[in-house]
């Protein structure tokens, strides 16, 4: 049996309006643009999220995360921000947001803004002054450096895009800028303190205005080399590869996952603790020791993202590793995900229809049961697979480099009803031409249905707060195999069976079934608890 760390129960216990809120919440992720459009233009906006609050807070979430709605030329779908402290008017208004948050908290639901710290427009007022006036003092706010020997780029790092992350300075010095992304995207330069400063009043000011936490967009970026060395090569960049492939073929040692971008975070808790508000980082960080570095220590982010799971198709065994990994080195700061709106949707990516289906089911049924804070993306309590693009391609990862896989089909708008657009817009055109969805697959049709996706979603996420006290207690390892985890707090226990085979639990101890991922998904039988294949049920002990 193994013992997973225990948290500082002073810290993280306490109630809902404590420092430790999330601690064991369920977070929904929406995607503004694809969620509800109300006035008609095609394009989701913020008061279609005001319109949709309490559907979330009969859900039963905790806390909404907004994608960006700042002001943006739109070149990555507003994660090019150019200016950070407004609303884009097709989003809506300062008053707009305001009112939202305002709202939320009525409905006793919080709320995450989505800061993006890595880099800025190339529209941005500071980008627009460092490119016109090589001595400006927002020169420094970027990476600048000087062309290699050859003439090119400074070193070998490439844009998560396609092709060389960096690009000519368009005041004509010869040297480079530095862009993880985008060209459009030009990165930060996190060395320099008036950058943290510029952020810091960005955070006060969002803060001010009611925001319980920032979703960190890339935030195991932040800080580069300080050399700016090559990254090593560790299969050989072909012809024609996706930029995906081409981006995992280099280890990022240098321009990802440095250290020193902890000390970034620990001074933004000193600005964002006077307001109680969270951290929540973004970070495909794969080595758990760094990725704990973030978050273990409970003095820089609050939560980090394990994007890890998100990122794979169903394979039992690697994701209870992973699992089991992230638990051990985030000391309660797992924020833990299935999908988003940077990849496929988890139920095409799990098989497909009901296969794929239970499968989801399954691995988040396990994740609520987990310590840290799990969330769902906008549709996922549908059961929603991927759209179908019918118009042009519109990420630019794909849209840029010829086609391939694209991000496309996680932003489908969210499918309200069955009539146009499915409800989510009555634009003749949406900004994302896909298929409309079935039926069965809306809101509409779920919403207090016996034995909808829905329902079962609701009946889970609320479990959490129906036996919060249960969900507070330190947690052990009571088996683990290759396609099994069984977790006990307290007296909850969470089986979690992914192998192909029924899974038999004994317990010497009187159980209920509290939660079935699917339906008949555990049988009792004297001491036994058959979990089915491909289900995850949450059993409560007697004494």
């Amino acid at each position: 049996m193994q013992t997973l760390p225990e948290i500082d129960g002073e810290r993280h216990r306490g109630s809902a309006s404590d420092p430790a809120w999330w601690r064991n919440a369920v977070g929904y992720e929406v995607y503004i643009r694809s969620f509800l459009d109300t006035n008609g233009d095609g394009v989701g906006d913020l008061a279609g999220v005001s319109a949709k609050l309490g559907y979330l807070a009969d859900l039963g979430v905790d806390a909404v995360w907004l994608t960006p709605f700042f002001p943006s030329p739109g070149y990555d779908h507003g994660y090019d921000v150019a200016d950070y402290l407004d609303v884009d008017p097709q989003f809506g208004t300062l008053a707009d947001i305001d009112a939202l948050i305002a709202e939320a908290h009525g409905l006793g639901l919080k709320i995450f803004v989505d800061v993006v710290p890595n880099h800025t427009s190339s529209h941005h007022r500071w980008f627009q002054a460092a490119i016109t006036d090589v001595n400006s003092p927002y020169r420094d706010y970027y990476l600048f450096r000087p062309a290699g020997a050859d003439g090119g780029p400074p070193n070998n790092w490439v844009s998560h895009f396609g092709g060389p992350a960096w690009t000519l300075d368009p005041a004509g010095t010869g040297q480079y800028y530095c862009h993880l992304f985008l060209p459009e995207q030009p990165d930060l330069n996190w060395a320099n303190p008036a950058v943290l400063d510029e952020f810091a009043a960005i955070l006060r000011f969002w803060c001010e205005r009611g925001a319980d936490g920032f979703r960190i967009d890339v935030a195991h970026a932040l800080m580069k080399h300080p050399e700016f060395r090559d990254n090593p090569l560790v299969q050989p960049v072909e012809p024609g590869m996706h930029p995906t492939d081409v981006f995992m073929s280099f280890d990022h040692q240098y321009d990802l996952h440095q250290i020193e971008t902890v000390d970034v975070f620990r001074k933004w808790r000193s600005v964002v603790a006077p307001y109680g508000a969270v951290l929540l980082g973004e970070m495909d960080t794969r080595d758990t020791e760094r990725y704990g570095a973030f978050v273990g220590n409970r003095d820089a982010l609050d939560l980090g993202f394990v994007l890890k799971i998100g990122l794979t198709e169903w394979n039992p065994k690697r994701q209870i590793d992973d699992l089991v990994e992230y638990l051990e080195a985030a000391n309660g700061g797992a924020a833990w995900e299935v999908s988003n709106h940077d990849q496929a949707r988890a139920v095409s990516r799990f098989g497909g229809g009901e296969v794929g289906l239970r499968r989801t089911l399954a691995l988040t049924s396990l994740m609520v049961g987990l310590d840290g804070m799990t969330f769902i993306y906008q549709g996922e309590e549908l059961g929603l697979p991927d759209a179908v693009v019918t118009g042009a391609t519109l990420d630019p990862m794909s849209g840029r480099n010829g086609g391939g896989w694209g991000r496309d089909v996680a932003r489908g708008g969210m499918p309200w009803d069955d009539s146009l657009h499915n409800g989510f817009s009555t634009a003749t055109t949406t900004w994302l031409q896909t298929e409309d969805l079935p039926r069965h697959l809306t809101v509409e049709f779920q919403v207090n249905q016996p034995g909808s996706t829905w329902s079962r979603y609701r009946d889970l996420i609320r479990l959490r707060k129906r036996l919060r006290d249960a969900f507070q207690e330190p947690m052990r390892l009571a088996a683990r195999e290759d396609a099994v985890l069984v977790v006990e707090r307290g007296p909850l226990v969470v089986v979690a069976n992914f192998g192909e085979q029924p899974y038999r639990y004994a317990t010497s101890a009187d159980v209920t079934v509290e939660f079935e991922s699917v339906r008949d998904g555990a049988v009792v039988d004297a001491g036994t608890v058959v979990v089915q294949p491909e289900a995850t049920v949450i059993l409560l002990r007697g004494s």
